[in-house]
C-alpha cells in the first residue's frame, strides 16, 4: 500500500502531470527542453523529475552531460493519467 500512496503523491502535482504528458508525446527529452516547453526554471523542473523517477514512473539516458528522460512504462502511464482525468470529470 504504501508503494501505491508514494505513486499517488507523485502525480499529485499539476507539473508533474504535464512533464509526464510532454514525455509521453515523445520519446526521450532532455531538462533544457522540457525547461523550455513548461517555461519552469530548471532547478525547478529537476526537482520534480527527481521525484517521478523516485516513484519509479521514469527513467533518464545520460548523453554526455545532459540527461534525456523517457517514460518507463508508457502504457501504465497513460492509463494511470487517463483513469485519474476520468475520476475528475465526475
Amino acid at each position: 500500500m504504501r508503494r501505491v500512496a508514494e505513486t499517488a503523491k507523485s502525480v499529485a502535482h499539476p507539473t508533474r502531470i504535464m512533464i509526464l504528458n510532454e514525455l509521453l508525446s515523445m520519446d526521450k527529452c532532455c531538462v533544457s527542453k522540457i525547461e523550455e516547453i513548461l517555461k519552469k526554471k530548471q532547478a525547478n523542473i529537476s526537482q520534480h523529475l527527481s521525484i517521478l523517477k523516485n516513484a519509479g514512473l521514469i527513467d533518464y539516458e545520460e548523453n554526455g552531460k545532459l540527461r534525456c528522460y523517457y517514460v518507463k512504462d508508457r502504457k501504465t502511464v497513460k492509463s494511470l493519467l487517463n483513469n485519474l482525468e476520468k475520476l475528475t470529470r465526475r
